[in-house]
């Protein structure tokens, strides 16, 4: 009898499908298909950040997780 993996958290499962996508989007040239790729890394990352402040019960801050990261590392 074949073993089952062990399940993946919906964190995990959206980790690598970013990470996947972000190598993708890292092997082509600039336009359309690229862009669609980042857009869907884009929301994989608010899906994140989605998940992250619900399991919390919510951060009544009204700041994502990326947007603090993005502003610790000095972006906008």
């Amino acid at each position: 009898m074949r073993k089952r993996s062990e399940p993946h958290t919906f964190e995990q499962r959206l980790t690598e499908q970013r990470l996947r996508l972000e190598a993708e989007a890292a092997s082509l040239p600039q336009g359309d298909a690229r862009d669609a790729i980042v857009k869907r890394i884009e929301r994989l990352q608010h899906a994140a950040d989605m998940n992250m402040w619900l399991s919390r019960g919510g951060d009544r801050s009204g700041t994502s997780v990326h947007a603090r990261e993005m502003q610790a590392a000095g972006g906008e």
